[in-house]
């Protein structure tokens, strides 16, 4: 804190920002505004990592209290090791976790592109790679946890187990689970790629795809890109197509799970799965 009479300037320093609290009640000297000058060059000076105070490093912060105390900006710059000359790796960590305008965070880092990320300055093709490669491996850590001793008995199970893969996609896409006698899976398939609002498929091509594996048993999911995972009009007579076909072939169509943010339905505790007479019967 500096004070000069009647002046009063309260400075807390971050890095690179500088939030100023200024009480001016007289004319204060050039000497003020000298000292505020060379405060603002010190922190524009600060240009890589070496220049961070050591305790304030992400790698020495990581080996005194542990990967868990680091903040999401924190591990991402050590996975990114290094930055710019103008730009330390955590500013560009701070960077990659606003790629997404509207979703920022970790949660929007896993919708970037290869070519959004490389058009961060820092970031090549090399890191966006391995950017690109930490997200998979987060996926599929999250699904290991899901697949000792699952099974797809049950809507929360399934739509737990394809959760990370699909609540962020931005276009709505059709997964098809195929399962043996006993709910365990045989095998999942992406059927289509839609647009944002709509994700088109037939029941020929999902029970092609089903006699060819052999299932007894299948389930649809597909996501909802504006994270409210209500079943529209068209989500219902897609699911009441393929319950009417597949009554007739043989093969159950056990649920049809529609994947939001974090959020899912569905349409079988929704008891929204009818067979053509149970629909005339409401219909009517």
């Amino acid at each position: 804190m500096y004070t000069n009479g009647n002046f009063c300037v309260r400075m807390y320093v971050e890095k690179n920002k500088i939030l100023a609290y200024i009480n001016i009640n007289m004319h204060f000297s050039s000497i003020w505004l000298d000292t505020l000058r060379a405060d603002w060059r010190y922190m524009n000076s600060i240009k890589t990592i070496k220049q961070i105070p050591i305790s304030e490093r992400p790698y020495e912060r990581c080996e005194r209290y542990g990967a868990e105390y680091l903040s999401d900006a924190e591990l991402l710059s050590v996975i990114l090791r290094c930055g710019t000359k103008a730009k330390p790796s955590i500013d560009l960590a701070r960077e990659l976790l606003m790629i997404k305008e509207g979703n920022e965070g970790l949660c929007g880092l896993t919708k970037a592109t290869m070519n959004e990320l490389m058009k961060i300055k820092g970031i090549g093709k090399v890191k966006a790679i391995q950017i690109l490669c930490v997200v998979e491996l987060t996926k599929r850590l999250s699904k290991m946890s899901l697949k000792k001793g699952i099974m797809f008995n049950s809507p929360k199970s399934i739509a737990d187990y394809f959760m990370q893969d699909m609540r962020n996609l931005d276009t709505e896409q059709i997964t098809l689970v195929l399962l043996n006698s006993k709910n365990k899976m045989i095998k999942h398939i992406r059927l289509s790629k839609g647009t944002v609002n709509a994700a088109l498929t037939t029941p020929r091509e999902v029970f092609v795809c089903a006699l060819k594996y052999e299932a007894v048993n299948i389930v649809i999911l597909h996501n909802h890109p504006s994270g409210d995972p209500t079943p529209s009009k068209e989500d219902v007579k897609l699911t009441n197509r393929l319950l009417d076909t597949g009554r007739l072939i043989g093969i159950n169509l056990i649920d049809h799970i529609i994947i939001g943010d974090n959020t899912y339905s569905s349409l079988k505790e929704l008891e929204l799965m009818w067979s053509g007479d149970e629909r005339r019967y409401h219909d009517g």
